[in-house]
């Protein structure tokens, strides 16, 4: 899953200098709802990633593991935070409950994407991969015609 614009940077615990917010690029709430609903409904297989920058990790993460260490190790802390000072008396739900009415978006709607390009192409996979193999037969009949009528 990507970063989302969810609210749980308003009431998670914090202790960085600065407030916290989801690592860029976010996407709103319900990319992540829809992701969920398809792969719930469907045989998604075992991975079924969202956004470029998930895929970016996971395939890193698969290729080249020291190096998104080292990365992270980086710019970790400061993709994780806005430039706004954390104010330092805000009340946590690490011990308790915080009282409020939290709805599904968070405080990053500006900033967020609502739709994902990685997650179109993921939902029509088979029929993508379908359409792929019937235009490759298609240009295979073709060139095998035009070479029988040229012999």
């Amino acid at each position: 899953m990507p970063a989302m614009n969810t609210p749980q940077f308003d009431w998670a615990k914090n202790r960085l200098p600065r407030q916290p917010q989801p690592v860029p690029p976010i996407y709103q709430p319900e990319v992540g709802a829809d992701a969920v609903h398809h792969a719930v409904r469907h045989d998604v297989g075992r991975e079924f990633l969202v956004s470029w920058s998930t895929i970016k990790a996971v395939v890193g993460e698969k290729l080249v593991p020291a190096y998104i260490d080292r990365d992270l190790g980086r710019s970790g802390y400061a993709a994780e935070e806005t430039r706004t000072p954390a104010e330092p008396d805000r009340p946590d739900n690490l011990w308790h409950p915080v009282s409020s009415d939290f709805a599904a978006h968070g405080r990053f709607d500006d900033r967020s994407r609502a739709s994902s390009v990685e997650l179109w192409v993921a939902k029509r996979k088979p029929w993508l991969t379908l359409g792929a193999a019937m235009v490759g037969a298609v240009i295979a009949g073709a060139a095998i015609t035009t070479r029988h009528d040229d012999g």
